[in-house]
């Protein structure tokens, strides 16, 4: 008798080499073993702006959304953290001196047309980014916070002071995945969304790097 896995369980194992190329890219190695400067880290910053800003918006939109509803919550909201941080990375004129790369421009576009349509499309990048940022983020919080001396301010964005214990949250998280009847032809979608949102990860690092190497020619 074949054994059904829970689809949280199934998303995971499904996604895992998507998540593993992401975390190997070559811009984010230097950034995590200390190669990379102050600036790399800032310029991540600012494409993690443009990206939660449409993501948030999408969950505006989708909160009245029978499936989204459950996944929303202001313990997750990031984009006022991001908006400290720049300031306190930038200064108060932030908002002038940040650009998109033309990755996250196609990731924005992506975020404001699926996931802010498609309740399925709206849960995949919202599972892909914020249990990313559960997760592995908290190890880039450390790490960054050693290498550039940061306390809380600069790197607020990693800080969900509202989830006092971030493994409880995943596993509820992870139980609202599995109780959404979704058919498997939705669940297909939804990996292959979640996918899509890896891809997006890995080819901004390879922006972020092109960016650098394009600055120091």
């Amino acid at each position: 008798m074949s054994v059904v896995l829970p689809f949280s369980q199934a998303l995971r194992e499904r996604t895992r080499g998507g998540h593993s190329a992401s975390e190997g890219a070559h811009f984010m190695d230097d950034l995590m073993t200390g190669k990379g400067s102050r600036d790399d880290y800032i310029s991540l910053v600012a494409q993690h702006y443009f990206i939660y800003e449409a993501l948030e918006a999408a969950a505006e939109k989708m909160q009245d959304d029978a499936d989204a509803a459950p996944f929303i919550t202001p313990q997750l909201t990031r984009l006022p953290a991001l908006e400290s941080d720049l300031r306190f990375l930038l200064g108060d004129e932030w908002r002038s001196r940040i650009t998109p790369l033309p990755t996250t421009v196609r990731y924005v576009d992506r975020l404001q047309t699926v996931a802010a349509t498609w309740s399925g499309g709206f849960i995949a990048h919202h599972y892909t980014r914020y249990l990313g940022d559960l997760s592995g983020g908290q190890i880039i919080r450390t790490l960054m916070q050693r290498q550039f001396g940061f306390e809380t301010n600069g790197v607020g964005f990693y800080l969900f002071d509202q989830i006092a214990k971030p493994k409880e949250f995943k596993d509820v998280y992870r139980s609202q995945l599995d109780a959404v009847t979704w058919t498997e032809e939705e669940r297909e979608r939804v990996i292959d969304e979640v996918m899509i949102a890896y891809r997006f990860n890995t080819e901004l690092f390879v922006d972020l790097a092109a960016a650098k190497a394009a600055a120091v020619a």
